[in-house]
């Protein structure tokens, strides 16, 4: 005899019918008018509500329950119900490979009900069933196939997305899928990057610290031809000036003193493959020139060698700068800056990708789950409504990798389970503003523009006043107000000592 398998989301209604015990909630009716070998539980509740729901199905059925808590956004947002609902469907597809599925559509929220169906439906060829006060319980009727009504509408999109193939647009590659996000201007970024990937040409990433430019770098390379060659990573801030030319070309058996042995550099360990030079912009001048050679030409010489080695090595640059600016400045080679910048992708910083903190945020938090998975006594963690709510209006100054270890901070000092809008509050790091960073100052959560006017008026008067050993009246003219009562009026209105 198969095994049945019986998923469902826990309601509100089924925790108030468990709790006053008048009646048989939707889930519970179900379980006592028919037999299931396995019940799968789905829930964004507090794990208190939980136990003691679940304890009120074991007093009448005997079944096995398997607990699969989850983090929404919140309880009607389409896209996280799709995926945690899906994961569950397919673990348990996997560990009752022949067993017979039915899904539970009475509770939850009518976006969990739609779901359900969908996957029902479209992907698992389940069966349902459902529980009302006014006809017990019962298998719906849903009258429609979504091979027979759907498909052949999603056949002629699939063909005009082949002919598009030809018509010089790339499709999504699947070597981007853990860049994750809901955004269009990012889905479009990675659109762009698919692209750049099939064609060997250098490429210059622009983002602010922590927007993701590594992880697209890796998706470019392990998208394009020479996936099965070497990615290799170097940080250009962090090597010591002198050793710039033998990090990247390598160095010969006695080319300097210690050199005990040839060394091959990154550019020779590349071979074939992709060179990810990070933090760009820092690279010093006369090592711009040396690379822009081998960019040029196609070759390098090791350090101590007049051999020279022929190069071919896709380089994929990032950096945080505004290399236009250091053209200008004389900082940064502007043929080198040419070479590079083919294939140019700009990152957006987090701030500018509202839609993508919840999903991100969740995301986050699962890993951070899975790692600590086996510390003692951890207690795996999940965001309140108002914790997400505030992580979707913060401004992230540190982007993705503030966000990831804000939540590893706030997931050590809360023990309990639900971390809320304090703990995410108190994990963050206070940073000093920049001196002149007043005119940046975050507004996603308002500010006082009367008390930024003061402090730029408290700086300056108290400036004045020291930079004319206490003379009212030529500070006053230095800040170039009218007369010496003018000033002492500013004086008084913001209490200069």
């Amino acid at each position: 005899m198969k095994n049945r398998l019986l998923f469902s989301w826990i309601g509100n209604t089924d925790i108030r019918e468990a709790a006053n015990r008048e009646r048989l909630g939707p889930l519970v009716s179900i379980l006592v008018a028919s037999r299931f070998d396995v019940l799968y539980l789905i829930y964004d509740k507090p794990e208190t509500e939980i136990t003691s729901f679940i304890r009120h199905i074991e007093e009448r059925v005997d079944i096995t329950i398997i607990k699969n808590p989850v983090s929404l956004s919140d309880p009607t947002h389409f896209g996280d119900i799709y995926r945690a609902f899906d994961s569950m469907l397919n673990e348990a597809q996997k560990a009752y490979p022949n067993a017979e599925l039915i899904i539970q559509i009475t509770s939850g929220t009518p976006a969990m009900t739609a779901v359900s169906i969908l996957l029902g439906k479209a992907k698992y060829s389940t069966k349902f069933v459902q529980s009302s006060i006014e006809q017990g319980v019962s298998e719906p009727d849903i009258p429609f196939d979504i091979f027979a009504d759907f498909l052949p509408a999603l056949a002629k999109k699939t063909d005009a997305k082949f002919s598009s193939l030809f018509s010089g647009q790339t499709p999504n590659s699947a070597a981007f899928a853990d860049i994750l996000t809901q955004s269009d201007i990012m889905e479009t970024l990675k659109q762009k990057a698919a692209i750049i990937a099939q064609r060997d040409v250098p490429v210059l990433i622009y983002g602010e610290t922590g927007t993701g430019k590594e992880l697209f770098a890796k998706a470019i390379h392990n998208a394009s031809r020479r996936a099965d060659k070497p990615l290799l990573t170097l940080n250009c801030g962090a090597i010591p000036k002198d050793l710039i030319d033998t990090t990247l070309f390598g160095h010969t058996k006695g080319a300097f003193t210690g050199a005990h042995e040839s060394r091959k550099g990154y550019f020779e360990q590349a071979e074939r493959g992709t060179l990810f030079l990070d933090e760009f912009g820092e690279l010093p001048l006369e090592s711009q020139v040396r690379l822009l050679r081998v960019i040029q030409q196609g070759t390098f010489t090791l350090v101590g060698s007049t051999t020279e080695k022929l190069a071919d090595v896709r380089i994929i640059a990032a950096t945080n700068r505004n290399l236009i600016d250091d053209i200008a400045e004389g900082k940064f080679r502007e043929d080198l800056f040419y070479r590079v910048a083919i294939g140019m992708i700009t990152l957006p910083p987090l701030r500018e990708r509202k839609g993508d903190l919840p999903l991100l945020a969740k995301k986050l938090l699962e890993k951070v789950n899975l790692d600590a998975s086996d510390a003692p006594g951890y207690i795996h963690k999940k965001l309140s409504a108002n914790a997400i709510k505030f992580i979707s209006n913060y401004s992230w100054p540190g982007n993705v990798r503030e966000l990831q270890a804000t939540i590893l901070r706030a997931s050590l000092w809360q023990q309990g389970e639900l971390l809320s809008e304090e703990d995410i509050r108190d994990a963050l790091l206070e940073t000093r503003p920049a001196r002149d960073g007043i005119l940046w100052r975050d507004i996603s959560q308002g500010i006082d523009i009367d008390e930024i006017i003061k402090e730029v008026s408290v700086h300056y008067i108290e400036r004045a006043i020291k930079e004319n050993q206490g003379n009212k009246s030529k500070a006053a003219a230095m800040l170039g107000l009218k007369n010496y009562q003018t000033l002492n009026n500013w004086i008084e209105k913001y209490n200069v000592k």
